[in-house]
Formats: structure tokens, sequence, C-alpha cells
């Protein structure tokens, strides 16, 4: 017999990117398609198949970019911030939201991952690491996964 191995458990996921942006391929072209008939040039494949092509093509690159550099994926051991992972037995506190006028030292810490910042559209969240660290975690549904990573790190390192 063999072992199987299991997935671990998947507490929070984000996966950086939709696929569904690859439909403004086609729309584009049936909107050059709608612009060549309405000017009189009757429907001729030659530019619409071009917008086809170039927009799906662009945004399937940039999709999968996303797919692989915004993703986030925490499980009992890991959390993964693009593709970078890091034990979650490093992260010894979850920073408090950042409140005020005044912005907190964590805010300027590394952002995990390997992007030079929090990507737009995500949120950071402080983390306190071991050897006296600090780190931005990040997400779209940053309480969410502040809430995941509170509840993982208080089961583990019960609250002072």
């Amino acid at each position: 017999m063999t072992d199987k191995q299991t997935a671990p458990q998947v507490l929070f996921y984000e996966q950086g990117a939709s696929w569904w942006w690859l439909a403004a391929g086609p729309a584009a072209a049936i909107a050059m398609g709608l612009i060549q008939a309405s000017a009189g040039y009757g429907f001729q494949w030659v530019v619409p198949g071009m917008f086809l092509v170039l927009v799906s093509g662009f945004l399937a690159i940039q999709v999968k970019a996303a797919r692989i550099h915004t993703s986030v994926e925490l499980t009992p051991e890991t959390l993964r911030q693009g593709t970078e992972r890091i034990g979650t037995d490093e992260i010894v506190r979850v920073y408090p939201e950042a409140t005020g006028s005044e912005p907190p030292k964590w805010q300027s810490a590394r952002a995990l991952g390997e992007l030079t910042g929090v990507p737009r559209g995500r949120t950071g969240i402080g983390l306190k690491m071991t050897n006296d660290r600090t780190a931005q975690a990040w997400a779209r549904k940053h309480q969410t996964l502040r809430q995941t990573l509170t509840q993982l790190i208080e089961e583990r390192i019960p609250p002072a």
C-alpha cells in the first residue's frame, strides 16, 4: 500500500486575479466589428481578430502574473504570499489595525512576497516575527486574514 499525501487544511485563500478578465478580448472584438459596421465598411475579420488576439493575449499574461504574485494562502503550518512561504511558527504576534493620523511603525516594514510593497488593492497587516523582525502580510479581504492569523497565533501562543 502507498501512503496518500493529504493536502493541508487551507484556512484562508485569495487567488490573486480572475480569468474572467479575458472576456474583455471578445468584447473588444465585438465592439470593433460593430464600429466597422456602423461606419459603413461592412464587417471585416482582420481588425476585430487583431483586437481579440492582442487584448486577450495581454490580459492572459497579466492575469497569470497576478495569480502567481498576488495570491495568498494560509494553512496551519505556512503563510504563502505570492511565491514566498513562511512558517506560521515564525509569527509571534499580529499587530492591531492602523488607526489615527500617525502611521504605525509596522507599515514601513518589508511586505511579504517578492513584490516591492503591498500590492495595489490589498491592505497590509503588521506581523511581529521571531528574532525581533517585523513584516507585512497583505490581502484584499484583510479583515478575514487578520482574524484567521490572530486565532492561529493565539492557539499556539496564548495571549499574555
